[in-house]
């Protein structure tokens, strides 16, 4: 969300989007115009006059874009569309509340977070015919990983241990927000799963209220895939279950969602972007989720190769977050019995998108057969259980 003056054009051409692998594709949703955003910033009163995109997103799962804006309180603001079906307005007011939030009480903690604008009416979020649209202030810093996709690693080993700081401040400041989970959600990254006694009948739970994912699965082995593949791992994490203290989490604190200081090794963290995967779930979720989406290089598996492990990567991370909130060794069983587990639920989450919103038949197939399947039975494999023995035996 934070503009690049590389890209400091009126109008972009055609943008491309992130695909499941490794090549650019394009996009799912037409991308912003300017008649579009000068329409809808008209209800936004501080915002100015619409003079023209500087950038495209190239995130797959909606449309968004720098404006560049003049004669209002704001040089430039972050236009964001989604479909209706993916995000309502009332949705939103979950992410802005919690965005709320780590802003009042993450300031002291050095904790960067976008603003939302308000419409003239005090809402956040605006719907226009199919489309839900939502209005961010520009993070401070430098957009430094806005081309890369998750699942690519940092730059800089010190940048790992920047983010792992920064998560834990944010889980500081994350702590007095007790919404509930977002139940029923298109594209969010919870924990439901395998957080009980019983996964597959939280699994059946989960699918019988998505009847796009129900489909997709009538002709598919799931419970015996589940069983196969991720059930061992629960009863690896369930003597832990007990100790994950329930908190709103961001859920997916990859590089490209956070700004920077610089593109150096020196560089810290200026803001944290993108509470859409944010969820009710726990503090170890969260950091096995980074550690999931920026050290282990799993588009590699798109393209029949074995994904790389950067353990110096995983080290810094949890270094960053030991730091600023102590990792035990408690703590560490249970982040190692977590993170074969924490890719599988969003993993269903977009193959329930892909089969039921976009009806990407292809795209499906990667997110249940070379996601939630694929990955769970990397873990059962020598890399895997040498990560997760990493995970237990490291000193910090």
């Amino acid at each position: 969300m934070s503009a690049s003056p590389a890209r400091s054009r009126l109008e972009s051409p055609s943008p491309l989007a992130h695909g499941m692998g490794m090549d650019a594709v394009l996009p799912d949703w037409p991308p912003l115009t300017v008649a579009e955003v000068a329409g809808l910033l008209r209800h936004y009163p501080d915002a100015g006059t619409v003079r023209g995109i500087l950038s495209h997103s190239p995130r797959p799962f909606s449309a968004a874009s720098v404006v560049a804006m003049v004669g209002g309180t704001r040089a430039a603001v972050f236009v964001k569309r989604h479909h209706a079906r993916v995000r309502s307005a009332a949705q939103l007011g979950d992410e802005h509340a919690f965005m709320d939030h780590l802003r009042r009480n993450g300031a002291a903690l050095g904790l960067g977070i976008c603003d939302v604008l308000v419409t003239g009416t005090g809402t956040r979020a605006v719907t226009m015919g199919e489309w839900t649209y939502e209005v961010h202030g520009l993070a401070p810093g430098l957009d430094v990983y806005r081309d890369a996709p998750s699942w690519t690693p940092f730059q800089e080993v010190s940048h790992a241990h920047a983010a792992g700081g920064v998560m834990a401040r944010l889980h500081q400041a994350a702590a007095g927000f007790d919404r509930p989970r977002r139940a029923g959600q298109p594209l969010v990254s919870g924990f439901t799963l395998f957080a009980g006694d019983d996964p597959l009948a939280a699994m059946a739970d989960y699918v019988a209220t998505r009847p796009a994912l129900a489909d997709y699965l009538s002709t598919r082995p799931w419970r015996e895939d589940t069983r196969r593949l991720l059930l061992p791992f629960h009863d690896r994490l369930r003597p832990h279950l007990g100790h994950l203290a329930p908190l709103w989490t961001h859920n997916d604190l990859h590089a490209s969602n956070l700004t920077w200081t610089g593109a150096g090794p020196t560089a810290t963290v200026a803001a944290v972007l993108d509470f859409g995967l944010a969820d009710r779930t726990t503090a170890l979720y969260d950091l096995a989720t980074a550690i999931e989406r920026n050290t282990l290089e799993w588009l590699a598996l798109t393209e029949s190769r074995a994904p790389k492990v950067h353990h110096d990567q995983v080290a810094a991370l949890l270094a960053g977050y030991h730091a600023v909130s102590p990792l035990d060794a408690g703590r560490r069983q249970a982040l190692a019995a977590l993170l074969p587990l924490v890719h599988a639920e969003f993993a269903l989450a977009e193959t329930d998108y892909f089969h039921g919103i976009t009806r990407s038949a292809g795209n499906a197939g990667l997110a249940y057969e070379g996601y939630f399947l694929s990955h769970a039975e990397w873990f059962h494999g020598t890399d895997g259980q040498a990560l997760l023995a990493f995970i237990r035996d490291l000193t910090l």
